[in-house]
């Protein structure tokens, strides 16, 4: 799970652009983006993905062009 900040009055529709942005090229490091989530009050975005770790999520979105440090790996599930 990892969160972008700074994302204010951001559209549904520009969610979805990111989001697909994430998609046309996670297969380069072995990521898949699950889903996305937007509260354009707090300016914050929530992604869901799967993959090798942290960075390559990282890598993804940096090239995707909305870099975040906040990702978080989730090991434990009930």
């Amino acid at each position: 799970m990892d969160v972008h900040s700074g994302f204010h009055g951001v559209t549904a529709e520009q969610l979805s652009e990111a989001h697909d942005a994430d998609l046309k090229i996670e297969g380069d490091e072995g990521v898949h983006f699950e889903r996305a989530w937007l509260d354009p009050e707090a300016g914050k975005v929530f992604c869901l993905s799967t993959g090798p770790s942290k960075e390559a999520v990282m890598r993804v979105h940096e090239r995707a062009g909305h870099p975040t440090t906040e990702v978080y790996e989730l090991t434990t599930e009930v």
